[in-house]
């Protein structure tokens, strides 16, 4: 409610803005908002799996690529110590595949395990250039890609 101090000289009415109610209003909702939003936000429980580093276990049939950023920006993807581009990463992915599918007796054969993928990706290379190079090589038809980090000092610890 508007007040005044004093009798005023002119006569006129007061047009000042009143602004403790909206404050009061605002600090009202601001207490309803603090107390109802942890209860409308539902999460679903999930068991996260705990991170253990563990050797790989490296077998001939497996790919490794190796990716880093360019001082220009663009991607270098290596498949062993070969430079390779998208689309030759994409031909040697299936001609590999194709490969050992045929050397284990085809794709009907019982007990047929297929080769993986094996990333190491520079630190500073760009999440762009390493989720480039997964979809390639699922796209030809490796079901299993991995990535290789260095493990902390101090050996085989959980994080």
């Amino acid at each position: 409610m508007a007040m005044s101090a004093g009798p005023s000289d002119d006569g006129a009415p007061m047009s000042d803005i009143n602004t403790t109610p909206l404050v009061d209003v605002m600090l009202v909702l601001l207490i309803i908002f603090l107390i109802t939003v942890p209860v409308v936000i539902q999460t679903v429980p999930v068991k996260l799996p705990s991170v253990r580093y563990e050797a790989t276990t490296t077998k001939p049939e497996n790919v490794a690529l190796s990716i880093r950023a360019a001082s220009n920006g663009a991607c270098e993807v290596y498949w062993g110590q070969t430079k390779v581009t998208g689309q030759e990463l994409l031909d040697r992915s299936v001609a590999k595949l194709k490969r050992e599918i045929d050397k284990q007796g085809g794709p009907s054969a019982p007990g047929l395990e297929l080769p993986e993928v094996h990333i190491r990706g520079d630190i500073n290379t760009p999440y762009r250039c390493i989720g480039g190079a997964m979809v390639t090589v699922q796209r030809a038809g490796f079901q299993r890609v991995g990535f290789i980090s260095e493990p902390p000092p101090g050996g085989n610890e959980r994080l």
